[in-house]
């Protein structure tokens, strides 16, 4: 099979003191990394990410993602770079757009939210590597801004990308780009070919149930997304069959699967111990 890194995510709707003894029992069997979401109005990412890196020892954590419109250029920079100081090369963070209407309803919608995208990360990346700022841009001004402690290795930065034009920015700007849940393998081709930038890291969440009831919960879940072939943006059954099914990401272009559990999983903490046993060891 081919090789990839296969993640889980860590779903919002889970409490965030549930969330973190999730993580602290995927750091214990084994999982790579864990994603997280910053969805409104659940746990903060940056928060939320934080307690789970202090709360494990060696498991990757990644935010995917952070929405730009909710968030100052350099208090964002500034939590990111203690972060990646204290625990260095176990954090990776996505930037998008938000879902609009949570944006409209905390009165943090922008006219040109492909604009404000560009200019934050653009100037949180110089931030980052230590650089003095000052730009004067349609939503992002700073002047003379410069961290006091920057990184000594700046984190990974993604971009969560949907349509042409923001899957375009991504292969400009970010070192990859994540794509949502309910992404097919062909999905991950077009999007490829949107990018544009070659050896960029691919990263695509892929709805995911075990069991005999899973087909039908991640069917559920993959046709709530909007996407037009839920039984090619799913992978269920037992472990050999969801490996075998990632595989058709990974050949697609992928480089990270995140498995993501259905809203209604019946046990968590079994489809983490599922992944990092009986999945994981299969990809390689």
């Amino acid at each position: 099979m081919s090789a990839a890194r296969i993640a889980v995510v860590l779903r919002p709707e889970q409490s965030p003191e549930d969330l973190v003894r999730h993580a602290g029992y995927a750091d214990e069997v084994g999982i790579d990394e864990v994603w997280l979401w910053e969805d409104c109005f659940f746990g903060g990412g940056i928060a939320t990410a934080a307690t789970v890196l202090a709360e494990t020892t060696r498991l990757g954590v990644a935010i995917g993602v952070l929405p730009t419109p909710m968030r100052n250029t350099a208090i964002t920079a500034m939590e990111i770079s203690a972060l990646g100081r204290v625990h260095p090369d176990r954090l990776r963070v996505g930037f998008g757009h938000g879902v609009q209407s949570w944006m409209r309803q905390i009165g943090a919608k922008v006219e040109s939210p492909l604009t404000l995208l560009r200019e934050q990360f653009g100037a949180l990346e110089r931030l980052l590597r230590g650089e003095s700022v000052t730009v004067s841009g349609r939503y992002v001004n700073l002047t003379d801004v410069k961290l006091a402690w920057p990184p000594e290795k700046v984190p990974q930065l993604l971009v969560g990308a949907t349509g042409p034009k923001t899957l375009a920015l991504s292969g400009e700007l970010a070192q990859g780009t994540v794509l949502s849940g309910g992404t097919t393998p062909e999905g991950v081709r077009r999007a490829i070919a949107h990018i544009g930038a070659q050896d960029l890291e691919v990263v695509v969440y892929v709805i995911c149930a075990f069991g005999s009831s899973g087909r039908e919960r991640a069917l559920a879940e993959a046709a709530a997304s909007g996407c037009e072939s839920p039984e090619e943006a799913i992978a269920v059954g037992t472990a050999a069959d969801v490996a075998a099914a990632a595989v058709r990401w990974v050949d697609a272009g992928a480089t990270t699967v995140v498995l993501q559990p259905t809203v209604d999983e019946p046990d968590v903490r079994e489809f983490i111990r599922l992944v990092a046993q009986e999945v994981q060891p299969l990809m390689v």
